[in-house]
């Protein structure tokens, strides 16, 4: 099934030097940008990450140093990307989690405004996971009936997600989905709104979920000795503790979360 956009869609995959958001660099970026006819243009490019590639991360993608050494770096490339994803909705496999939050700090990094207001985003990975529990790989196999090859190159793996997310909509059509509070729904429909509406997760207050909201919509801490206590209130009776997170590896799109926050108690202590 052919999917049913407005406007277009960016499905892509990053390779990267680890899973550290605040830390690691992309490496590889292939993007499948499907336009609302449903015509495709494809853009992938291997990116020089300015730091060593890791032994463990290169037997995952198989990129080596000296594969990048030559490439572009991400600050060479980023006007081009944001050009190429303007007015994009975005869609990915763990890209909630990982992909689209890495992005972002890439785009801070170099000091490029990419806008994530007012898109959507479609997990496909959430998707697989609430319905059906497994790997990309099996993912493909489920849905496609095929082997996937090449995992873990970032082309490979875009397209087998593309593939995936159109096979779901065959899938899942009219398939009930019961909430951890009982409730049945439908969600699986041809609609990127409604696909993002499932596969996103609304509790996050930043990209990664280090800040989410609680029951109250009170932004809280999501790890650590203060889980669960709100941000406001911890950053009012403890100020250090805004300090360690600013002078920690957080990622970027984490610390503007977080001094929005202390502005905005500021703010209310001087009103």
């Amino acid at each position: 099934m052919d999917l049913n956009l407005t406007r277009p869609l960016a499905v892509f995959d990053l390779e990267s030097t680890g899973i550290k958001v605040a830390t690691d660099r992309i490496i590889e970026i292939s993007i499948l940008k499907v336009m609302p006819d449903n015509s495709e243009k494809s853009l992938t490019q291997l990116v020089n990450p300015t730091i060593p590639i890791p032994p463990e991360s290169t037997k995952i993608h198989g990129i080596r140093n000296e594969d990048v050494r030559d490439k572009p770096t991400f600050s060479d490339i980023a006007p081009k990307l944001n050009q190429f994803l303007t007015d994009c909705d975005l869609a990915g496999y763990n890209s909630n989690r990982f992909d689209i939050p890495l992005l972002a700090e890439e785009f801070l990094r170099a000091n490029i405004h990419f806008d994530l207001k007012n898109r959507f985003f479609i997990d496909v990975q959430n998707i697989f996971h609430k319905m059906e529990p497994r790997t990309l790989k099996a993912a493909y196999r489920f849905y496609c009936n095929k082997k996937l090859e090449n995992a873990h190159t970032a082309e490979a793996d875009t397209k087998a997600t593309y593939e995936i997310l159109k096979s779901q909509l065959d899938v899942y059509r009219d398939v009930d989905f019961e909430d951890t509070e009982g409730r049945f729904s439908k969600p699986i429909i041809n609609s990127v709104k409604a696909l993002h509406d499932f596969s996103y997760n609304h509790r996050f207050v930043d990209m990664i979920g280090h800040i989410v909201f609680n029951d109250d919509m009170v932004e809280v801490f999501n790890f650590g000795k203060y889980k669960g206590k709100p941000v406001e209130e911890i950053f009012n009776k403890e100020p250090q503790y805004y300090d360690w997170m600013m002078k920690s590896q957080f990622p970027r799109s984490t610390k503007n979360v977080i001094t929005a926050i202390k502005l905005r108690a500021f703010n209310k202590g001087q009103s």
